[in-house]
């Protein structure tokens, strides 16, 4: 193969849970262009990745114009197109793109009937509830070209940039990053509990650093933090890009957060993270530990740990549920999450601060 294509049209954390995909292909391929097409405002996890050639942006709304010269430009332009999206539009673009498909399929999908004539290989994907992680799931697109199967390895982290100056000497040796917007309220662990984990941590003496982009939920997510510490220990990160949040990650002692792109990214940094999951399962889902094979997280413990990542749960009998909140749509309250208690989540994050990063 001398041309690959990665379609991969979903948010930003699917974009980097595909990082060891990229890579396998990669090492499949070595003197292959490899190149991942997604949404406008969804690749920033890949830039400056070695395995990735060039990375191409579409509107996620492109229209007829759009969609025409979408089309005149990949129109069998690869040898290879890696399909990790069940969508219908990520298929079109396989399609169109390459001579060559490997694509994922939803097992509950009335459109598999013309899909899968269309692929050299198709991977039918557990649903929400199922068992199987999805970075092994991606990595097994590759599986028609290669007598055995590719290794699942980490993910990789966009390389790190430096941090804005003043943020630099504000930061206190030992911080903790705690990332507390989530995209979806059903993900969202009550801002309220967050300030009451943030002044746990400030009483024992911990710089808890604040993440989140220039976005008005952002904001107003971090804002509804202050006062919950001392101005020394309850510091706002401020804007960053994926580069510096990756390297504020590497360097922290530990990272906090919920069901988000972020967390993904802290435990592909190496960093010791512990996050807080409500419906989702993360048998599915989980951030994916740096550095360890196989993994398999059980689909609900009040806390479990696999390298890295620490995972804490709700003792509901109803969770995981697999759907978006306890009404199944995103904008959908959910009744796990308020359910875990600051006190456990700070208890447990001070025994691993305790514990130190490991080498």
């Amino acid at each position: 193969m001398k041309s690959v294509l990665v379609v991969v049209t979903r948010q930003i954390g699917d974009v980097l849970l595909t990082t060891p995909l990229i890579r396998a292909a990669r090492r499949l391929w070595p003197q292959a262009r490899i190149d991942v097409i997604g949404f406008a405002g969804t690749l920033g996890m890949l830039r400056g990745n070695p395995d990735v050639s060039t990375l191409r942006e579409m509107p996620a709304r492109p229209g007829v114009g759009g969609t025409v010269r979408l089309a005149l430009a990949l129109l069998r332009k690869y040898d290879v197109a890696l399909v990790a999206d069940p969508g219908d539009r990520a298929h079109i673009i396989g399609w169109l793109a390459a001579r060559q498909r490997s694509g994922l399929l939803a097992a509950q999908d009335s459109s598999k009937w013309w899909k899968r004539p269309l692929l050299a290989h198709a991977v039918v994907i557990d649903g929400d509830l199922g068992a199987r992680h999805v970075v092994p799931e991606k990595v097994e697109l590759l599986a028609h070209w290669r007598a055995q199967g590719a290794e699942v390895g980490s993910l990789v982290p966009p390389p790190r940039e430096p941090l804005p100056e003043a943020l630099r000497q504000s930061l206190a040796p030992g911080y903790v990053v705690m990332h507390t917007p989530s995209m979806w309220p059903y993900k969202q662990w009550p801002l309220e509990s967050f300030r009451q984990l943030a002044s746990f941590l400030a009483t024992a003496g911990k710089q808890v650093v604040l993440t989140g982009s220039m976005g008005a939920h952002d904001r107003a997510c971090i804002a509804a933090m202050a006062g919950a510490a001392p101005a020394p220990l309850l510091l706002d990160a401020g804007a960053l890009n994926f580069n510096q949040l990756a390297g504020l990650l590497q360097d922290a002692a530990l990272y906090i957060g919920p069901d988000t792109s972020v967390s993904h990214l802290a435990a592909a940094c190496g960093t010791p993270v512990l996050a807080i999951f409500g419906p989702t399962n993360p048998q599915r889902w989980a951030p994916w530990p740096a550095g360890v094979a196989p993994v398999q997280f059980v689909r609900r413990s009040a806390s479990q740990t696999h390298g890295n990542v620490t995972l804490m749960q709700s003792t509901l009998p109803c969770v995981p549920c697999g759907r978006a909140g306890c009404e199944d749509h995103r904008q959908s309250p959910t009744e796990c999450l308020p359910g875990i208690e600051p006190g456990r989540v700070a208890a447990q994050a001070l025994e691993l601060l305790s514990r130190g990063r490991a080498p």
